[in-house]
This record gives structure tokens, sequence and C-alpha cells, in this order.
């Protein structure tokens, strides 16, 4: 399986809700759980996609999607968002975090890139699956 990310559970889409936003670091735990039983990594990724979740629904606009996969060596969790928020910045100049939150993600992530553009943001990070061969 090497290679190919494989994805863990369905794509969930949400509207940015507070409820959503505490669901989703659940099921990115409970997802990174079935390949990942060190409580302090699971800590990390689920931090992480909480951060992850929370610069698009500050920054961007719905729908707002998530995907947690792997490929027996790194778990990824992926968010994208529908594109700049129009709230305070029409054309979207502070979408850049403002925040703690890439920072967190660069701490901790083994990988992680951001892809911008007018009509999307894709922010993904990587963690190594213990006990996985480079």
């Amino acid at each position: 399986m090497t290679g190919v990310m494989q994805l863990l559970g369905e794509e969930l889409v949400l509207t940015g809700g507070r409820t959503e936003g505490q669901a989703l670091r659940r099921t990115v735990r409970e997802r990174a759980a079935k390949l990942i039983d060190d409580p302090e990594l699971l800590d990390d990724v689920e931090l992480m996609g909480a951060e992850a979740l929370a610069n698009a629904v500050l920054h961007g606009s719905e729908p707002i999607r998530v995907r947690i996969a792997a490929d027996g060596r790194r778990l990824r969790v992926a968010v994208r968002d529908g594109g700049p928020a129009r709230r305070g910045d029409p054309h979207g100049t502070d979408r850049i975090d403002h925040g703690r939150g890439l920072a967190v993600i660069d701490v901790l992530a083994s990988e992680w890139g951001l892809e911008q553009s007018a009509t999307g943001t894709y922010l993904w990070f990587d963690v190594d699956l213990p006990g996985a061969k480079s």
C-alpha cells in the first residue's frame, strides 16, 4: 500500500459550525487511531486537524472538505475550502494564517503544504506512522 493514499472513511463536508468542528476533531482522532496507538501522536494529529479546520473556517468559505488518508507509511489530513472569505477582506490578502495554526502544524507535522488560489485553499499535513519504514 506504500505510495498510494487510501481514504480512511468518507470525505467530510463541513459548513463551519461549532459542533461540526468538535465532531471533526473526534473523527480525525478516531480514524487516525486505526493506525496509531500512541496517545501523544494522536493528540498531535487531532490538534493539527483542528488548526487546519480553524484556518478554513476563519479565512475561507464553504464548502470545507476534509479527507483523512494513509499509504502505510504516513497519515495525511487534508482540508480544502471554497476560497477566500468575503469577511473583512474582499481580495483575500489576509488569507495567510495570522495566528498560530500554521506554526503548530509546521512544528508537529512530518511534512505539510498549502496551496491557495482564487477558487480555494488546500492545506494538508502528514505524520509518519509508527514503525513504518521510509
